[in-house]
């Protein structure tokens, strides 16, 4: 079963949602930034999700740019 981000990436791929991937992917880079500049706790598990779910945002906006060319 694919998870959230999967599923939310796979609907703005299919409708064709460039800015909504970019404000996701935008959103994603915030947080991992705020947890990397944070200390007092391992966030290394956190930032490895949060590194997960930009690598398939980035496939998302591959996929659209790949669907794009092909028009």
């Amino acid at each position: 079963m694919p998870s959230a981000i999967e599923q939310i990436v796979d609907a703005y791929v299919r409708l064709k949602n460039r800015r909504g991937l970019d404000e996701l992917m935008m959103h994603r880079q915030r947080l991992a930034v705020d947890l990397k500049s944070r200390s007092g706790y391992d966030f290394s598990l956190p930032i490895g999700q949060i590194d997960e779910e930009i690598a398939i945002i980035e496939a998302g906006l591959s996929r659209l740019k790949s669907d794009k060319s092909t028009i």
